[in-house]
């Protein structure tokens, strides 16, 4: 069973968000793998205990990211592919047609990824690239199971359960609650430190990875005030919510 990770790294969910110059600031930042991505990291590693096979993982990102690679790799995947080379960072659209153009020259059974990443937040990677690859896509998984051909998923939608399958090649996202990621050994780190990272050149034409969106403005949310508690008569606090949500929030 050939298995690919998609692997982004993102903020610690701790940290705070500042802006420099109407950039986010990384300095001193700690950063993570992101959250949702160690879900598929670990079950990428169960389904090889059961079913064996290889498990490789993919990143496109700056060379900070070989950090978290490395600890994943340590967790247990025995490869990686990172593509650092900053012609090829973009938008949701950019990055899928990269990861795909890669993932096309690659030997894979099942891809997985996290559902979203917490910095962007936009959950539209996975699905571009399972298009583009023409397979299957599955979102939101809790649980996977599989046999050599086939996949069972039971995925979460907002608050029950819907249960999806397909045949093998397959992209499935992954959610909280599908298991319980696991630490990195000290051996494991030690081995990590030797597995084989790649990084390789893309070749793939400007144009056709040419970003659909633009970034206009980074700012943070203003400050919220407190609340007001109106009193009097209900019919009275009815006229009084309507003039302030007309002539201050202008809302209606």
């Amino acid at each position: 069973m050939d298995i690919l990770v998609l692997l982004k790294q993102t903020f610690d969910t701790e940290e705070k968000i500042v802006l420099k110059d109407g950039q986010i600031s990384e300095e001193g930042v700690e950063f993570i793998i992101n959250p949702y991505d160690e879900y598929a990291v670990e079950e990428a590693l169960k389904i090889k205990e059961n079913h064996g096979g290889t498990i490789t993982l993919l990143s496109l990102g700056p060379d900070r990211f070989e950090s978290s690679i490395r600890t994943a790799l340590a967790m247990g995947a025995d490869q990686a592919i990172l593509l650092d080379d900053e012609n090829l960072f973009g938008d949701e659209y950019t990055v899928s047609q990269v990861l795909a153009k890669v993932i096309q020259e690659q030997s894979y059974d099942l891809i997985l990824a996290g559902h979203v990443a917490v910095d962007d937040g936009s959950g539209q990677v996975p699905q571009r690239i399972a298009e583009i690859l023409g397979i299957p896509f599955i979102g939101t998984a809790v649980k996977i199971e599989l046999d050599d051909q086939h996949v069972t998923v039971h995925r979460d939608v907002e608050g029950d359960t819907e249960v999806v399958e397909a045949s093998l090649p397959v992209l499935i996202t992954t959610q909280q609650g599908l298991n319980e990621p696991r630490y990195p050994s000290l051996p494991g780190i030690m081995k990590a430190k030797k597995k084989p990272l790649s990084r390789p050149d893309v070749e793939i034409e400007k144009e056709a990875i040419q970003a659909k969106t633009e970034t206009l403005e980074t700012y943070l949310p203003s400050k919220k005030s407190a609340g007001r508690i109106l009193f009097g008569e209900i019919n009275g606090q009815a006229k009084e919510l309507i003039q302030l949500l007309h002539n201050e929030a202008k809302v209606i």
